[in-house]
Order: structure tokens, then sequence, then C-alpha cells
């Protein structure tokens, strides 16, 4: 897991699980322009939290920083690659978890 602020980890979180998403939906080996664009906007939410690093899971945020169409495609994104993360990256999983953000289903 690498190491730095939590919001730095989460970036790089972000990132695998939309990669995970991107190849398991078919939509080519690299993440796809829609997908890009997804993440993109993530990664500007996360650079503007105003919980900074004491931010907790985003969906039990009572600051609502996406906006309503990317947070129902960021569910989507979480929902699939959530589960596969400890498959391929368990380390981040595992720091998730510490972080007090992996919530079992």
């Amino acid at each position: 897991m690498a190491s730095g602020s939590k919001i730095e980890r989460e970036k790089i979180t972000l990132k695998h699980m939309f990669k995970i998403y991107c190849k398991g939906k078919g939509h080519g080996p690299t993440i796809c322009t829609d997908c890009s664009e997804l993440l993109t906007y993530s990664l500007r939410r996360l650079d503007k939290c105003p919980h900074g690093n004491k931010k907790g899971s985003c969906k039990d945020c009572i600051t609502h920083c996406y906006k309503e169409p990317e947070r129902t495609k960021i569910r989507k994104v979480m929902g699939y690659a959530g589960p596969r993360m400890m498959f391929r990256h368990p380390a981040m999983v595992i720091g998730h978890i510490r972080d007090g953000k992996w919530k079992s289903q």
C-alpha cells in the first residue's frame, strides 16, 4: 500500500478500481473515454474535499461533493470493482479497512 495522505491513497485506489471496472465491462484494455472523464471528475472532487485527510467514506458523508449523475455512475464502478479489489489489490483493501471505509454489503 502506498504511503502518504489518505487522499493520495484514495486516488490510487480509485485509479485501480476504474481499471478493473473498465476492463471487466469490456470497454477495452485501457480506461475508456467515459470512464476516464468520471475518474478525472472523481480525482478533482477528492482534491476539493472539505474534510481533507480526516474524511471518511464518501457514501456516508454529509457533504455530497458529487453531482447526482456522477454519484450514480461512481456507485456502479465501486459496486463492480470493490469486491474484485480483494483479489487484485488486497493491500489497498486492508488500508481501506484500516481507514474505516470498507463496509460489507
